[in-house]
């Protein structure tokens, strides 16, 4: 199962359900906080790390269904899980078109569930990786001065360098050197890894489709 700095967070009315789920969490090393309804679980702070939520759909008030929908349109990414007793199949397409994990009929087997929140976590954790990588290389290029920038993107672009010194009237010698400079500040060990960064920041855009 997945390292100790994740969590899972449980909403189920059910109290006997909700207690099980996280012996069975606790048993097999995954940090778990159990919420008994939706308005406990929004009072909460989020934890830091790769999060997953398993959610029960008929809760009393607002549904799991809602739930999500609200998470989403506050572009608050958290991989969930769906548990339901009372499930349907237009109810689970609904919810899986939303995008989420899995969704269990109760009973659902320990071995079902666990293996869904392994991948609930696993796609959080890479959604954080790729933020955080994205964070450092915003970082890096608001370190370039205005001509390394200038000169970045047009390399990204795939024009020479003595493309380049025509297109903004100076010598080829000083766009090489504040290519090479811009390529150091962004960690580019090559044109291609530079192209890459620039397609992560949109630097480039994209090509028209041909008609």
């Amino acid at each position: 199962m997945p390292d100790a700095s994740s969590t899972v967070l449980v909403i189920d009315d059910d109290a006997e359900l909700r207690a099980s789920v996280g012996r069975l969490l606790r048993s097999v090393g995954v940090t778990v906080q159990l919420f008994g309804s939706i308005a406990e679980f929004l009072r909460s702070d989020p934890p830091d790390g790769p999060t997953c939520l398993v959610l029960d759909v008929r809760l009393p008030g607002q549904s799991g269904l809602d739930l999500q929908r609200e998470l989403a349109e506050a572009n608050r990414e958290l991989p969930i899980i769906f548990v339901t007793g009372h499930g349907d199949i237009p109810m689970s397409v609904q919810a899986m078109k939303r995008g989420a994990i899995e969704f269990l009929t109760k009973p659902y087997r320990d071995q079902d569930l666990l293996e869904a929140i392994q991948l609930g976590l696993f796609r959080d954790r890479a959604r954080r990786e790729n933020e955080k990588e994205l964070v450092d290389l915003r970082e890096r290029f608001g370190s370039l001065s205005p001509r390394e920038r200038e000169i970045m993107i047009q390399v990204a672009r795939g024009r020479l360098s003595k493309q380049i010194a025509h297109d903004i009237g100076i010598a080829e010698a000083t766009v090489k050197v504040h290519r090479s400079r811009g390529m150091q500040k962004m960690k580019a060990g090559s044109l291609p890894e530079l192209g890459r960064m620039a397609d992560k920041l949109k630097l480039v855009p994209d090509k028209p489709q041909s008609s």
